[in-house]
């Protein structure tokens, strides 16, 4: 659906070089041009963004994911917002599809940085006046932002993705997922099954424990709002099979996969994956199972409201 008016040629969307196609899938939907400007790297590491068109009085939405590589991404979002200040332009809308610091949402050891906050402050330092992502790993980071943060839910396009079963279960791969993981539920209008997993380390995978709830008959559908190795998923899909699920499929919001995380999936019984175009530059070629779905329509909805004066709390319905 094209959100496209007269009121929103004012408006200019850039995109940073985690996001280049999600952000040309957002303009097209606007029916705008993505904003020039350019990024370049130097031999010693440092980065230099320019803006390269006049943004003075102008309401610009820079969208960009900090990952792949993390912190360069990160340091280049700082960039593009202080370069839009000092080009007087009137606002600028931080669009972070994909964050990847927001695991890191507490104090949960001695001596350890709460490295989300600390990102916070410095993308409001930097200049941004209001932010837009999508299914924060811990919505209460919205909480260390001073300015307007909205946290969009990839589970309505998840869903139709998944489509509906009168033999589906809805599985959530920990309890800390279970509250999202029952929204699903609800929607697909299947039962809820979670998963108990024990995370002992920073290795990035964890072991599955026991199952609550009866998958026995059914197809099962993990849902969880990332995954990098896809060992979390491929365990829980192995224990699902081995409690008598029928079939097993998978749906992620983030699919941010690394090193041997689609040899993992290929090996597993998920027959698919679906994942949304929130990272678009993994470093492994990703696995047939592997089905992407676009949340530029959210995107762009969420941009024409903001731009508009609108409330978009509707795109919070789930």
């Amino acid at each position: 659906m094209l959100v496209t008016g007269s009121d929103l040629e004012e408006l200019l969307v850039f995109s940073g070089s985690g996001s280049p196609r999600l952000t040309a899938a957002i303009c097209a939907h606007l029916g705008v041009e993505p904003g020039c400007g350019e990024v370049i790297r130097f031999s010693d590491g440092n980065l230099f963004v320019k803006v390269n068109q006049n943004v003075r009085g102008r309401h610009v939405h820079l969208v960009q994911s900090t990952v792949f590589p993390a912190n360069d991404n990160f340091m280049e979002l700082l960039f593009w917002i202080d370069a839009f200040k000092r080009a007087s332009a009137a606002s600028v809308t931080v669009l972070m599809p994909y964050f990847s610091y927001a695991k890191a949402d507490k104090k949960d050891e001695p001596r350890v940085s709460i490295r989300a906050r600390v990102c916070a402050q410095s993308i409001e330092a930097a200049g941004a006046d209001r932010v837009v992502t999508m299914d924060l790993h811990a919505p209460q980071i919205q909480g260390f932002f001073t300015r307007p943060v909205d946290d969009l839910y990839a589970l309505p396009v998840l869903a139709e993705a998944i489509g509906a079963s009168g033999d589906l279960v809805v599985v959530s791969p920990d309890a800390g997922f279970a509250k999202q993981a029952r929204k699903y539920a609800k929607r697909l209008g299947a039962p809820l099954a979670i998963a108990d997993k024990e995370r002992v380390d920073h290795t990035e995978t964890a072991r599955v424990i026991d199952l609550i709830g009866d998958v026995r008959g059914r197809d099962a559908v993990i849902v969880d709002d990332f995954t990098i190795t896809s060992g979390t998923l491929t365990e829980v899909a192995e224990c699902l099979i081995d409690r008598g699920a029928r079939s097993v499929r998978a749906a992620v919001t983030h699919g941010v996969f690394t090193g041997k995380s689609m040899e993992r999936l290929d090996s597993s019984p998920i027959s698919r994956l679906y994942v949304t175009d929130t990272v678009e530059n993994q470093p492994v070629r990703l696995s047939p199972k592997v089905e992407k779905v676009s949340v530029a329509p959210l995107f762009a909805e969420a941009i024409a409201r903001i731009h508009r004066r609108e409330s978009i709390s509707v795109l919070f319905e789930s």
